[in-house]
């Protein structure tokens, strides 16, 4: 059975950074494609970065240059560094696992989500 943990989300000031994990049991963690989603209160839960089993990564534009997506997949852990947060950051941010960023529908197993607010 898989199991997806985010964590490491939290307040943060403009300017400021977080890092965010996602541990997972179960399942062939290597051999999957993971992905960080995010949902703003109103809005639509979109993809902001993902990364292939062979380390290949793929960002939206809007967070392009300030976050960066990584696995370990000794530790069967994904992480997202957040910097030069901004405002329009927060939401709720998910892991997800085993899919296609062509669509949220698209994946097999999502993490619980981690709250993370960016405000003076």
């Amino acid at each position: 059975q898989v199991q997806l943990v985010e964590s490491g989300g939290g307040l943060v000031q403009p300017g400021g950074s977080l890092r965010l994990s996602c541990a997972a049991s179960g399942g062939r963690f290597s051999l999957y494609r993971m992905a960080w989603y995010r949902q703003a209160p109103g809005k639509q839960r979109e993809l902001v970065a993902g990364i292939t089993s062979g380390g290949s990564t793929n960002y939206a534009d809007s967070v392009k240059g300030r976050f960066t997506i990584s696995r370990d997949n000794t530790k069967r852990t994904m992480y997202l560094q957040m910097n030069v947060l901004k405002p329009e950051d927060t939401a709720v941010y998910y892991c997800a696992m085993s899919g296609d960023w062509t669509g949220v529908s698209k994946w097999d197993y999502w993490g619980q989500g981690t709250q993370v607010t960016v405000s003076s």
